[in-house]
């Protein structure tokens, strides 16, 4: 799977150990930045993370800042990006599950690297549902298409 990365400064150690799970799992990984710890605007980088995403460039996006809420909001700006903020696997699987979730949002200081890394593997893992979760999916694209 193609898997975009965005983050600011707060996320960029966490990016960092994404990426290389991502592509220790035969994943390919698009980083859109940000390259260092430097203090940084997290829509800069969120936001072409997105795009790669609603362009089908990318299958999927993690995206991560301090606490993932303003990339969240960035994400979902992007038409046919259903972004969802996690911080749990309970979280993570649902986003999937029943929200179709195309991009996911990681607050780096409200998790541990270790639970941000077992988020990604269970949101990556995780297929659709589908069935009344379908109809749901449906209006929101639906919403975004208005």
């Amino acid at each position: 799977m193609k898997i975009a990365l965005g983050t600011d400064h707060a996320g960029y150690a966490y990016k960092e150990r994404i990426k290389q799970y991502l592509t220790a799992q035969g994943h390919e990984v698009e980083d859109f930045g940000t390259d260092s710890a430097e203090p940084c605007d997290y829509p800069d980088f969120i936001y072409p993370a997105a795009r790669a995403v609603a362009q089908g460039h990318c299958e999927r996006a993690i995206v991560l800042g301090g606490s993932g809420n303003g990339e969240t909001i960035v994400a979902n700006k992007v038409q046919g990006i259903r972004c969802a903020v996690c911080w749990n696997e309970d979280l993570a699987r649902l986003s999937r599950a029943h929200n179709d979730a195309n991009v996911m949002s990681i607050g780096a200081r409200t998790v541990s690297v270790e639970t941000a890394l077992k988020m990604v593997e269970i949101w990556l893992s995780t297929p659709f549902d589908g069935g009344r979760h379908a109809d749901r999916v449906r209006k929101i694209a639906e919403i975004d298409n208005r």
